[in-house]
């Protein structure tokens, strides 16, 4: 052993060793803690809004509550009750349908993703409960864009997680693939025409938000663009995707190379305290803890890995540095999540963020959080 400390070639073995240790050294908690932690920070929120129907007021201006932010929440509202089926998460959520009779936002026909969000839980407790009308209206927006020639819809990349998953339950539900070669090339065309050339850099493997900010468009330190949450929101919607369509679904292979790709890409970009910055590539342009961006791509390795899709080995240490971390710093003894961008496209939008800093809306966040908590359950011991 002494030989072998007093060698260059020791002293390296050596670090190799204790490198490997540290990096082991990060656990999972248990499933009961992880079910603990979600459980509290979603009692937070009920609890502050116990009426699921209310309307919501952020800066003098008054919404009901169908729009996206309220629909993110419920999935991962849906997605916690998948695993811990209390009565009082499934009441919740019918309330919400039942105070909005099942329909977008707005109530009209629509083909704005973001007012299509909450058919993703108005279709998960159709299938709970095969009552018609949780999703009569939702199908015939769906169904209006599936027989129209129009592909041009999705022109900013959080549409993706809004809407895409609607197509396919509805291809699902429906055995008609006509809803997955819509949902495929309205896709395509935000992949490879929107902006330009389309708002996916092929050679990064990520995606730029809009066409506000394809290049010329350069962050501080001269480096392109990519928001985390944008691309938190595309990968959550090649995971939700997936997790819906067959085996042989159309254009799944498509997703499944787009999820790989991506998390392949962001693993270099993580934080040592296990977040992702606001700016992908830029941690001087707002750089720091942020939860929503986080979460959503904990979400999408943990699922990649829970579906053989990433490998354990690689991608394990990733989401557990990102769990442990979002626990740790952002999950407030009342359930309060800290650490939430606030809406908006960019870096600089919905600033400060901080452990004590309320965003705009407080709903997604949690949502993104949940949708993470469900799939790193299931790797949890």
């Amino acid at each position: 052993m002494s030989k072998l400390f007093s060698t260059a070639k020791g002293v390296a073995v050596v670090a190799l060793v204790l490198a490997g240790v540290g990096s082991r050294a990060q656990q999972l908690p248990a499933k009961s803690k992880v079910m603990a932690d979600m459980a509290l920070a979603n009692d937070y929120f009920m609890k502050k809004w116990p009426d699921a129907g209310a309307k919501v007021t952020v800066k003098g201006v008054t919404r009901e509550s169908t729009l996206w932010t309220r629909g993110v929440y419920y999935e991962g509202l849906m997605a916690m009750y998948a695993l811990d089926p209390q009565k009082k998460y499934y009441d919740y959520a019918v309330s919400w349908g039942d105070t909005h009779n099942w329909g977008p936002r707005d109530g009209r026909i629509t083909r704005n993703a973001d007012n299509q969000c909450a058919a993703q839980t108005y279709i998960d407790l159709y299938m709970i409960d095969k009552k018609p009308e949780r999703i009569a209206k939702m199908k015939e927006c769906i169904d209006t864009m599936v027989h129209s020639q129009k592909i041009d819809d999705w022109n900013w990349i959080d549409a993706l997680q809004m809407a895409m998953p609607v197509f396919a339950r509805f291809g699902n539900i429906y055995h008609d693939n006509q809803y997955y070669e819509k949902m495929y090339e309205i896709y395509n065309y935000s992949k490879t025409v929107h902006g330009g050339k389309g708002l996916y850099s092929p050679e990064q493997r990520l995606w730029w938000r809009d066409k506000d900010f394809v290049p010329p468009y350069k962050e501080p330190n001269g480096q392109d663009c990519f928001w985390s949450r944008g691309n938190g929101w595309v990968v959550a919607a090649m995971v939700r995707v997936l997790d819906i369509a067959p085996k042989n679904a159309p254009h799944r292979a498509e997703y499944q190379k787009m999820l790989k790709d991506m998390c392949e890409a962001l693993v270099p970009l993580q934080r040592a305290d296990g977040y992702w910055n606001v700016s992908l590539k830029d941690s001087t342009h707002f750089g720091g803890k942020e939860l929503s961006g986080t979460a959503l791509f904990t979400y999408g390795m943990a699922w990649g890995i829970n579906h053989g899709l990433l490998k354990k080995k690689d991608y394990l240490p990733i989401v557990i540095k990102a769990w442990n971390a979002m626990q740790k710093d952002c999950l407030h003894p009342d359930g309060m999540l800290g650490y939430v961008q606030g809406t908006g496209k960019e870096p600089k939008d919905g600033q400060p963020v901080g452990y004590n800093n309320v965003p705009d809306f407080e709903d997604y966040g949690l949502g993104c959080y949940l949708l993470a908590g469900s799939e790193v359950y299931k790797l949890a011991k």
